[in-house]
């Protein structure tokens, strides 16, 4: 495994809160320092505009503002001119779906999502089928609650112009075919974005390997800054896209009745953007290759393949998800309301979620109102494993002993 005993020095949060098992890194990792020093260092020493000022503190400010852009866009193998920087992966999302989605979608089209997707990914689409008369289309599941690619072909027909999927779910923890699902959504030119906001913390991401049209993603779950997402997207699409957003800084003339705009992706950038946020993500960027994303994977799934041998010693206990992908196990006490449960667990010091985790069509098709989600990464050990196991045994006595 990781070398987690110095992995936790880097987290201030850890050290500061030593009892502390963090498993809910699915809804938002915790920040090495060296992220947060960097925050640090951008308002001590040069926290002013960037693009605009002429003088050397805003110089500064742009060239670490664009370095982070450079910086993301080598960690998914794009050009920087094809990295737009978002209120995070719900706002890049929305922003496909405002733009692109309004441009091209026309009346009986078709738009394929599934019900393993974050409402971000597709209640968007669900608002342009209204205004557009179009056709949502779910791919069907298998019976792990997986999107296979036999099933993907039993939807994608010449009326699907645009696909939005999810490469990791954020209940099952499941990796999507994400690349066959592209290579034949392309086949009837169809556009495909993809939702990796759970796939960018835990597995390496080539945009043009994957041939991904869009690709979104967030910060706050891969060790960065809160409030800060990305939008990758094909330059040729960008640039073909209108702006949603209108400005400073995203315009290049602006006359009484019309106004001309700036080439991806600053077109897409109004206003003052996310500055120190920005500048730290490369931080966080630098921090997960240092390590290495495959190491972190296969770190994740030792602790997984723990838990999950942990959990089937338990009487009273469902598991939803059947194989470890990524760090996720969702569950739940027989007969008991994951928010009741969640509260012995808060007691032990163990941090994880309990809910429908903005996914509700998932826990819908589960059968269930939500459940408890622990996520695992790379900054948890085994002995994270043990403590969240023995919070589940007494959790799962508790209620019995109570016969609730």
């Amino acid at each position: 495994m990781l070398d987690t005993k110095s992995i936790k020095k880097d987290f201030p949060i850890l050290i500061n809160n030593p009892n502390l098992t963090y498993l809910d890194s699915a809804a938002s990792s915790l920040k090495p320092a060296c992220v947060i020093n960097k925050i640090k260092e951008y308002y001590e020493e040069y926290g002013v505009n960037v693009h605009r000022g002429v003088y050397g503190l805003s110089y500064k400010a742009t060239d670490e503002y664009e370095e982070t852009r450079e910086v993301v866009a080598k960690f998914l193998n794009a050009k920087a001119e094809e990295i737009v920087f978002t209120k995070g992966a719900t706002s890049a999302l929305n922003l496909v779906a405002a733009s692109y989605g309004m441009a091209n979608i026309n009346e009986g089209d078709e738009i394929i999502v599934s019900e393993l997707e974050h409402h971000s990914s597709v209640m968007p689409w669900q608002e342009i089928v209204k205004i557009k008369k179009a056709k949502l289309v779910f791919v069907p599941l298998d019976s792990e609650g997986r999107i296979t690619v036999e099933n993907f072909k039993k939807v994608l027909t010449s009326k699907t112009k645009v696909v939005a999927l999810t490469y990791v779910s954020n209940v099952m923890g499941y990796v999507s075919p994400i690349k066959e699902i592209i290579e034949l959504a392309h086949v009837v030119n169809a556009t495909v974005i993809v939702d990796a906001a759970q796939a960018a913390p835990h597995l390496k991401i080539d945009v043009k390997e994957l041939n991904a049209d869009f690709l979104a993603f967030s910060a706050h779950k891969m060790l960065g800054p809160s409030g800060l997402g990305v939008l990758y997207g094909k330059y040729k699409l960008l640039n073909s896209m209108n702006p949603i957003e209108f400005g400073g800084d995203m315009n290049d003339y602006v006359e009484k009745y019309d106004s001309t705009f700036k080439d991806a992706p600053y077109k897409f950038e109004a206003g003052t953007p996310l500055i120190s946020e920005v500048i730290a993500f490369k931080e966080a960027i630098y921090y997960l290759e240092k390590i290495g994303m495959d190491n972190i994977h296969t770190h994740e799934q030792k602790l997984m393949n723990l838990a999950m041998a942990g959990l089937k010693e338990i009487d009273g206990i469902t598991v939803y998800n059947k194989t470890c992908e990524t760090g996720v196990i969702s569950f739940n006490i027989n007969g008991i309301h994951p928010h009741d449960a969640a509260t012995i667990f808060d007691q032990n010091n163990v941090a994880l979620r309990a809910g429908h985790h903005c996914a509700q069509l998932i826990t819908s098709w589960l059968g269930c109102v939500g459940t408890l989600r622990a996520s695992f990464y790379l900054y948890n050990d085994a002995h994270d494993v043990e403590v969240f196991i023995n919070s589940v045994k007494q959790a799962a006595e508790y209620f019995k002993e109570w016969n609730i």
